[in-house]
């Protein structure tokens, strides 16, 4: 016969050292208490977010989308994988036609772009990214050639996109793709004529391969 007993301590939040036995946290009721795996990593200081524009200064997406060119991405590096969990787009104009939006990856860093500095989600923590991004208006951001047998798709949407102001997009997979380095994950926004006004973000946790396989 097993004896399963829970340490109830609902009401504080408990933070003892590293390598040391800890009892298992539960409600009064005896029920055992599991906290979700994304916000235990962000706990951790390993949740970060690559940022593009914002409300007061959008950024215009490129005309039309182009094979190679990416309107914001994050790369790792090999020993470091990424797991993107979000990507919330806010569409601010449409000004354009067959307006689209692509959410892609693929095995190689992307090689040109603004580089832009990971924040932490954990707001105050001193653990910078191992991971780097870059962001640029109307295609600045430059990742390899798109192919079929290489390239991840994860998320389009294309000219169904009405030319109606705010037209918001949130990519929030089931199954979010895991990404060992080398790899990059990347976002493309543009339409025909003129490109979208948007601001946007990629959310992604990051852990060493090696914690993984």
């Amino acid at each position: 016969m097993s004896d399963i007993r829970l340490f109830v301590a609902q009401d504080a939040t408990q933070a003892p050292g590293e390598n040391t036995w800890v009892s298992a946290k539960g409600g009064k009721q005896g029920q055992l208490v599991i906290i979700d795996f994304f916000a235990q990593m962000a706990i951790e200081g390993r949740a970060f977010q690559i940022r593009a524009g914002d409300i007061a200064t959008p950024l215009v997406g490129d005309v039309p989308i182009a094979d190679t060119k990416a309107e914001l991405c994050a790369d790792c590096v090999e020993g470091t994988t990424i797991i993107p969990f979000s990507v919330p787009i806010g569409i601010t104009l449409l000004p354009g036609t067959a307006n689209q939006i692509k959410i892609q990856s693929v095995g190689v860093v992307s090689s040109a772009g603004t580089a832009f500095t990971p924040l932490p989600l954990y707001m105050g923590s001193a653990t910078a990214a191992t991971t780097t991004g870059r962001v640029g208006a109307a295609g600045g951001v430059t990742v390899t050639a798109e192919a079929v047998t290489t390239t991840r798709l994860h998320f389009a949407t294309g000219a169904g996109i009405a030319n109606t102001l705010n037209a918001p997009v949130h990519w929030e997979p089931r199954v979010p793709p895991v990404l060992a380095g080398a790899a990059c994950l990347y976002v493309q926004v543009g339409g025909t004529t003129t490109g979208p006004s948007y601001f946007a973000a990629i959310q992604y946790i990051e852990i060493p391969t090696t914690a993984v396989s």
